[in-house]
């Protein structure tokens, strides 16, 4: 197989409670059940956002009271290594709220509702939010002129279209890109985001300066991989641990290699499938 085969064909989630979880992603997003290994939900389940797979797997209770340290202290901020969100791509802003408003148990990161970004840093609109597990995801609603071809005219019972991409903060930019092209990403956009839009967005205050790079599948199908370097405030390098809610794992296959478990230097989690 070759390494042109290559895609992120799904993520997988730690969910303290997976009834609750496929509920929330139906409701909030549309997210449609796809199956399960076994009746009870005992291996996880999995669930389909448009074309993209979701791996809702539940949690193993750890540490003092059967909770992780994250599950007691919080799931990590915007700027911390242990970070990774998710990308919903929504055709209108506004009903993507609310239908999120009707759901429950979920909570804001940005601190002033959706933000247009300046068109430096790519003119879309972004809201970020985190579900009842603390998994942060985001609305991202493209310009109207710039609309990725993949996007487009797509047919969707409601706002939310589709994840395009995962992404991950990282301590060192250029080497995370290096360890993803050795996997066989290849580098897209890079930019830098500044000004008070990215750090209400992101949770941090008024003001954030991030850049932010996209590596891409050779087959450039959706999703992909987003890295996020914080210059102001500074990534804090706090990993995800074994055994967190928030120890997501990124599903790769078309790799042509042996199936194998991977941590990039900043410790997020990579499945090679095949």
């Amino acid at each position: 197989m070759a390494m042109s085969d290559l895609r992120i064909s799904g993520i997988r989630l730690v969910c303290r409670d997976l009834p609750r979880s496929i509920r929330f992603y139906h409701e909030a997003f549309g997210c449609v059940f796809i199956g399960a290994e076994t009746a009870d939900l005992t291996n996880g389940a999995e669930i389909a956002l448009g074309r993209q797979r979701l791996h809702l797997v539940p949690a193993r209770a750890e540490g003092a009271g059967g909770r992780s340290p994250e599950a007691r202290d919080g799931p990590p901020v915007s700027n911390a290594t242990g970070f990774q969100h998710l990308a919903i791509v929504v055709s209108n802003m506004d009903d993507a709220m609310r239908q999120l408003e009707r759901s429950a148990d979920w909570e804001p990161i940005s601190s002033d509702g959706p933000e247009r970004l300046p068109d430096a840093s790519g003119g879309a609109t972004a809201f970020k939010f985190r579900d009842p597990d603390g998994h942060p995801l985001e609305f991202l609603q493209f310009p109207p002129d710039a609309v990725p071809e993949r996007w487009q005219d797509l047919s969707a019972p409601g706002p939310c279209l589709g994840i395009d991409h995962s992404a991950i903060t990282v301590a060192d930019v250029d080497r995370a890109i290096r360890f993803y092209k050795g996997l066989g990403f290849r580098q897209g956009e890079r930019q830098r985001n500044i000004g008070a839009e990215q750090g209400r967005m992101d949770g941090l205050g008024n003001y954030a300066t991030c850049d932010v790079v996209a590596l891409r599948p050779p087959c450039d199908h959706a999703p992909h991989l987003e890295l996020l370097g914080y210059v102001a405030p500074r990534t804090v390098e706090i990993p995800v641990p074994d055994g967190s809610p928030f120890a997501t794992t990124l599903l790769l296959t078309g790799t042509g290699r042996n199936p194998e478990y991977l941590r990039d230097p900043d410790g997020h989690r990579i499945e090679r499938l095949a």
